[in-house]
């Protein structure tokens, strides 16, 4: 594909690059890999699709593939969640085919996924599956030249097993968000403070005294929960989970039903990845003012169809925040039209968070060519190997230093006659 591109402004892009280059500096781990990257172009000629949040942390990351040699087009995951400069910047300074503008319609998202599917890829970076999903439906001729794919999120490994047991899924996937490097930190740190961001940009609410029911106490969740009880919120958990719903009360959080918290909260934020988990007759028993959100990959979190079956009027009262007024004469304000929060009202996830996240992405379609024909198709796991590596060069990069295992210690560990 020549270099061709689908955003809502070039004339952004000077501002992109200031803040592309503005979030490098929180990234060392993925600046230390473009650099071997480019030395080494363990990517070079490799058709490569990246499905992704168009932000300035995703931008360092195309850079690192770029650099590696990759051919790479850059899409959007999420209709809401591009950085219109960014977009712009990656096609003006860096060369890459991009087609991703915030606010785009289903319609034009759908028809981005078919343009990356024109590339041909043979690794493809997913946020979600959504490439993946579509390939395996409407594109089977061109299984064949997949090497990989890599997915990033909770929901798509769902999906990526799902297709896995019906037998769609015919070559290797490797579950970053499995890595502990991306779920213990993205997941918990930057999906719990980006969350409470977007909420307080759009609604400059105070949340401290509030109630704040937050939907599933997955990894998302409880870092959602952490930072609202850092903030002086009054948190409530609700969960189909036993265990997780035990460690949430263990926590010292309240645990419940969403039919019993549905008349107890002031702020409801969604973090399952499934459908519908706050339905239309838990809109209708919610307080009046009531601030419903979502912060899981789908929109489909919330069933705003519901909602506004049970409405008289919707309208916008703040950007990214509209006023749902019920028949009954109460209101339920959502924000970010159901769509990730943390993106569509604010800026995503901090980089020093994403720069880990985004080392796992590069390292794997690093690992996927590395292990061309060797993977059988599954969902994989990157090696511990890789995992600590990244550790280790972020703890280097933060001047923090650990201890090492001394050869009496190394000898224990692996002797089974020592004891008491």
């Amino acid at each position: 594909m020549s270099k061709q591109y689908d955003i809502k402004n070039i004339e952004l892009a000077d501002e992109g690059k200031r803040r592309i280059e503005w979030a490098e500096r929180e990234m060392p781990v993925l600046r230390l890999i473009r650099e071997r990257f480019a030395k080494e172009q363990p990517l070079k000629g490799i058709r490569l699709v990246a499905c992704a949040h168009v932000t300035t942390e995703t931008a360092n990351l195309v850079r690192a593939l770029q650099a590696a040699g990759a051919d790479s087009v850059l899409i959007a995951s999420n209709p809401l969640s591009t950085q219109d400069d960014v977009a712009a910047a990656l096609v003006k300074y860096y060369g890459v085919s991009v087609f991703a503008i915030k606010g785009e319609s289903t319609e034009t998202y759908l028809r981005h996924v078919e343009m990356a599917l024109d590339h041909k890829p043979q690794i493809i970076i997913d946020d979600g599956s959504d490439v993946v999903a579509t390939l395996v439906k409407h594109r089977p001729d061109q299984i064949p030249d997949i090497i990989g794919s890599t997915e990033e999120t909770t929901t798509g490994i769902v999906r990526l097993r799902a297709m896995l047991k019906e037998g769609k899924l015919t070559f290797p996937a490797i579950a970053v968000n499995d890595a502990q490097t991306k779920h213990f930190f993205d997941n918990r740190y930057g999906t719990g403070q980006s969350t409470l961001d977007g909420i307080i940009r759009a609604t400059n609410i105070l949340l401290a005294g509030r109630t704040i029911v937050v939907v599933g106490y997955g990894w998302c969740g409880k870092g959602v929960a952490m930072r609202g009880r850092g903030m002086g919120a009054n948190i409530i958990v609700t969960e189909i989970n036993p265990v997780k719903a035990l460690e949430a009360v263990m926590d010292g959080f309240r645990v419940m039903p969403i039919e019993a918290a549905a008349v107890h909260g002031d702020i409801f934020i969604t973090v399952t990845g499934n459908r519908h988990v706050i339905d239309k007759h838990h809109f209708s028993v919610m307080k009046d003012g009531v601030i419903v959100c979502n912060s899981g990959h789908f929109d489909l979190e919330l069933n705003l169809v519901g909602l506004k079956e049970l409405s008289s009027e919707v309208k916008a009262v703040r950007q990214w925040t509209e006023e749902y007024r019920l028949k009954s004469g109460k209101s339920v304000i959502v924000l970010g039209e159901g769509r990730l929060v943390n993106l569509a009202a604010a800026e995503g996830h901090p980089a020093s968070v994403m720069d880990m996240s985004f080392a796992n992405q590069a390292l794997s379609a690093e690992y996927l060519i590395k292990k061309k024909g060797e993977l059988e198709p599954n969902i994989h796991l990157l090696p511990v190997e890789i995992d600590e590596e990244i550790a280790t060069l972020k703890l280097a990069a933060m001047d923090i230093k650990i201890d090492q295992l001394t050869s009496e210690m190394v000898e224990y560990l692996n002797s089974w006659q020592t004891g008491t």
